[in-house]
């Protein structure tokens, strides 16, 4: 039976990343071959302590190993997930920070320097980011060198570290490696530089790219295409481009969240006798009832009709506050109707008003 990780590094199992790192180096230190030459027991404590910080250094195999154990760990790995383990790597990404090296002679060359990420505002239509799309960009950037593919040429062994992309420093009982300045780590250098590039490796361009919109985004919300970045050095991987998405304001809807808002003016006259008009949705027009007595202020809820939810769920509703409009302008025909209105009406108002002028009175009498 395998030891508990955090029993192992003697932490508790709430224990912060740096709680994690500071017991992981305190163990490699006192347990660490170079320290204890010949002790089996100091190797395998160094091995198993190497193999806890593995697992519990990387948040989402510490989350795997909360939840389900070792065994969540193997099967995540398809068996034996330290098949070919090396306790020296964990140990050695470790001081990495401290020398600005590679402890112990880091294994393999530096493959070339990763492109720069790349950030692309986008302003898209209140539609597009409700419902979904298509948005075409173009932007300038780095792309690799096709003729040298991205190497900037004809390239030979480096003579300074003959191919091994790092130069070794001897500092007590550590090797310190640091990578070799004359090949920037890649272990090679130019022989003859691309024509095409002059030996950058990289060129100068303007790409068009279309961004899928996901339904549902919002303003501030960031799309990252992978590898769409400015081209790297060396030979080395892009890097990605972040689309930050601004959404336009609509001349009719006002976002809440998943749900919509919208205003909806109607007579007195609709408002008093009800009637069935038209409300504008996303996807086109939707008739409602507005009943008899209808006050302004009300408001009527279409269900299902306002916006997809990023991460998915119920799609929000639709909220269409009813606003009653009072003429301003009114011809002679108008007026005398009202008048007759309000001579027939007297004193048979609605009970909203009718307990307004009773407070009113009570107040002042």
């Amino acid at each position: 039976m395998k030891r508990d990780y955090y029993e192992i590094l003697s932490v508790d199992r709430r224990a912060s990343p740096e709680e994690i790192k500071r017991a992981y180096r305190r163990l490699a230190h006192e347990y660490h071959p170079d320290k204890n030459p010949g002790d089996d027991e100091a190797e395998a404590r160094f091995k198993e302590a190497s193999e806890a910080y593995a697992i519990l250094a990387d948040p989402q195999k510490r989350a795997t190993y909360d939840r389900f154990g070792h065994d969540g760990i193997a099967a995540g790995a398809g068996g034996d997930p330290f098949a070919g383990f090396d306790p020296f790597s964990s140990f050695a990404d470790l001081f990495n920070e401290f020398f600005g090296g590679d402890v112990f002679g880091s294994r393999g060359r530096r493959r070339g320097q990763r492109g720069a990420d790349l950030r692309y505002d986008l302003e898209v239509e209140f539609e597009v980011a409700a419902l979904g799309g298509e948005h075409p960009i173009t932007i300038p950037k780095h792309r690799a060198c096709e003729a040298c593919e991205g190497l900037g040429g004809e390239r030979e062994i480096c003579s300074r570290c003959e191919g091994r992309g790092q130069v070794l420093l001897q500092q007590g009982f550590f090797r310190i490696s640091r990578s070799c300045d004359a090949c920037r780590g890649s272990g090679q250098s130019l022989r003859s530089r691309c024509a095409d590039c002059g030996g950058r490796g990289r060129l100068e361009s303007v790409q068009k790219i279309t961004v899928r919109i996901p339904p549902g985004v919002d303003t501030g919300v960031r799309l990252r295409l992978s590898g769409e970045g400015e081209a790297g050095f060396d030979g080395g991987p892009p890097g990605d481009l972040y689309v930050v998405i601004v959404v336009r304001e609509h001349s009719l809807f006002r976002r809440d969240g998943p749900d919509l808002h919208c205003e909806l003016p109607i007579s007195i006259a609709q408002a008093a006798l009800g009637c069935e008009v038209d409300v504008p949705t996303l996807e086109g027009k939707e008739t409602i009832q507005v009943r008899p007595g209808t006050q302004s202020g009300e408001t009527a809820r279409l269900r299902g009709r306002g916006l997809p939810r990023l991460g998915g769920g119920p799609r929000g509703d639709q909220l269409v506050e009813i606003f009653v409009e009072v003429p301003t302008r009114l011809s002679e025909a108008q007026r005398k109707l009202l008048q007759e209105f309000a001579e027939i009406s007297g004193d048979d108002v609605n009970p909203r008003r009718r307990s307004f002028l009773d407070k009113l009175r009570e107040l002042f009498d």
